[in-house]
């Protein structure tokens, strides 16, 4: 199936436009979503997480301490990459899973960390990013979790830079405060797009 890799920076509004896409039939799987069920109570990576880092990384429900977990990862690189050796291959397999079972025209596929993947770029047919200024991830991240800013920039330092996720694009989705219905706008004439690309669109409707 065709597939569209989204992403951008935190705070950047991959949701808001990833939900507008499945208002439009397209199917969405989103590696986040997936991220949190696996770390989840009773989530697959909940056992080897407790066994490598130990129980004072799992919260009293069963599921991932994330406060914890990101003060480690943020001042530890062993750490992330332990971390990562246990949480990317079931997030891989169930990514790959839902994308095999997905229904729709063509799957936009969520990954915030495409461009840093490294892999990730070859295994969609386009990338589309959603762009915004720094300073709009900003506030809406402090907005959305409660952060510091100082915590902001700390997650948006390890992240690709901007101009990194803009070389990378295929498409882009500009949400700097951008009305809802801008956006849905925009979605809906990439939807047509992708329809095109994908084979899945009705006569007559195909973009040059």
């Amino acid at each position: 199936m065709f597939a569209v890799g989204l992403t951008g920076g935190i705070g950047s509004g991959k949701t808001t436009v990833a939900d507008l896409f499945a208002a439009q039939g397209a199917a969405v799987v989103d590696t986040d979503v997936i991220a949190h069920r696996v770390t989840a109570p009773g989530g697959a990576a909940m056992p080897l997480i407790e066994q490598a880092f130990g129980p004072r990384f799992v919260a009293p429900d069963g599921s991932l301490d994330r406060a914890k977990m990101r003060a480690l990862v943020f001042s530890d690189d062993a750490a992330k990459a332990r971390l990562e050796a246990i949480t990317h291959p079931l997030i891989r397999s169930e990514t790959e899973r839902e994308r095999e079972a997905a229904q729709g025209p063509y799957v936009v596929i969520v990954v915030p960390l495409l461009v840093e993947s490294g892999t990730w770029t070859s295994r969609v047919d386009r990338v589309l990013v959603v762009d915004c200024d720094v300073e709009t991830q900003i506030a809406r991240v402090i907005r959305r979790n409660a952060f510091a800013r100082e915590q902001v920039l700390a997650i948006i330092a390890r992240q690709a830079t901007r101009e990194a996720r803009l070389a990378a694009a295929d498409d882009v989705v500009v949400n700097d405060g951008t009305p809802l219905e801008a956006l849905a706008r925009e979605v809906r004439r990439l939807h047509r797009h992708y329809l095109a690309l994908s084979g899945g669109a009705a006569p007559g409707k195909r973009e040059p």
